[in-house]
């Protein structure tokens, strides 16, 4: 005869599938622009504004480390420098901190309160671009932090004067640096802009703007008074959200046929758009894209990349990215149904050639 337990084996219940749910980074923001654009009107404007966020503000003087200077606030209409966190009514964060950039950006996403974003402020002769690879790709941020945007605020009233003075790019003037990183460009002062007492009408304005960096939305405003939602969470550098710019990359493609052969030689910073109908090869493609910006292969200075990649043996759509020696590929979704597909890429930068950017493309195919 068989024993029998006199414990029953315990039922087997079932459990629901514990779904954890990660902790978005906090996006963060750089304002840049020319001394005198507006960007302390800017910073003051959101520290003052009741957008009823926790937005923690940093103004800053970046050294060669692109270490934290300094750190000051304007409560109100009065300033003040302070040396620990301040919060103001609107619950918008200060702070003075004397350690690297990473750093404080690790303390600010450590506090008890949540964050819901947070503004980076340069100096008006800035170039954007250090601070753009700290942020987007680096590994100690990754997880905490996420780069949402570069804002450019330029001056209405004198961004003409500025490029005109600047014309031979190859000083490297910041106006041009700082509009063609840019996913946003305010441009402010336009109440001090008309036909009647300006030679460079708003709409002319724009169009140097665009012909710079033709990927950035342009804001017109009156001391810096925006429309946060305009500014803020723009995701410019998540993945996952740039096909949502294809549309836009093929009205670049159109834009750029019209443009004259002169216009295609120019060596001044400009936009320029290509496209390729065959799938391309993944790894030929990684070399090309480092021989570009690593090598300098071809004499181009690419400051800023976008495009929509369709490669060989993949039915998904991969996103390209550039800022300056950093880049990045990544599959983001399916193709549609019907959806074109073609590579789309849009350069920003120096000495472009279209016709080797075009050939040594195509060469990817092959």
């Amino acid at each position: 005869m068989v024993p029998v337990d006199e414990e029953e084996p315990p039922l087997a219940v079932e459990i629901d599938d514990v779904v954890e749910h990660e902790i978005p980074p906090v996006g963060v923001t750089v304002i840049t622009g020319y001394l005198g654009a507006g960007k302390s009107t800017l910073v003051n404007y959101i520290l003052n504004s009741q957008h009823g966020k926790r937005i923690a503000v940093i103004l800053n003087e970046f050294g060669e480390e692109i270490g934290v200077e300094r750190a000051m606030i304007n409560e109100g209409e009065g300033g003040a420098l302070v040396e620990e966190w301040v919060e103001l009514a609107n619950g918008c964060i200060c702070c003075t901190v004397k350690h690297s950039l990473v750093q404080a950006l690790e303390q600010l996403v450590q506090r008890k309160e949540r964050l819901d974003h947070i503004l980076l402020e340069t100096t008006g002769l800035a170039n954007p671009a250090p601070l753009a690879s700290v942020l987007w790709l680096d590994d100690q941020l990754e997880a905490a932090v996420s780069l949402d945007s570069i804002i450019t605020v330029v001056d209405a009233k004198n961004l003409h004067y500025q490029l005109k003075s600047h014309n031979d790019s190859s000083s490297f003037p910041e106006a041009y640096h700082q509009i063609a990183f840019a996913d946003v460009v305010i441009l402010n002062k336009v109440d001090l802009v008309s036909s009647e007492n300006s030679d460079t009408p708003l709409e002319d304005l724009e169009k140097e703007i665009y012909n710079i960096n033709s990927l950035a939305r342009i804001i017109r405003s009156v001391q810096c008074q925006v429309d946060l939602s305009n500014i803020l969470n723009c995701r410019a550098y998540d993945a996952t959200v740039c096909n949502l710019h294809v549309t836009h990359l093929e009205a670049l493609l159109e834009e750029n046929k019209k443009l004259s052969t002169r216009d295609l030689h120019d060596s001044s910073v400009r936009t320029l758009c290509i496209c390729e109908p065959k799938k391309v090869d993944f790894d030929k493609v990684r070399i090309w894209i480092e021989e570009i910006i690593w090598d300098k292969k071809y004499g181009m200075d690419v400051y800023r990349c976008k495009g929509v990649l369709s490669v060989l043996n993949s039915d998904q759509l991969h996103t390209l990215q550039v800022v300056r020696e950093l880049y990045e590929i990544v599959p983001t979704r399916e193709w549609k149904d019907g959806e074109n597909r073609i590579n789309k890429i849009v350069f920003i930068g120096r000495l472009l050639n279209e016709e080797i950017l075009i050939d040594s493309l195509r060469a990817c195919t092959l």
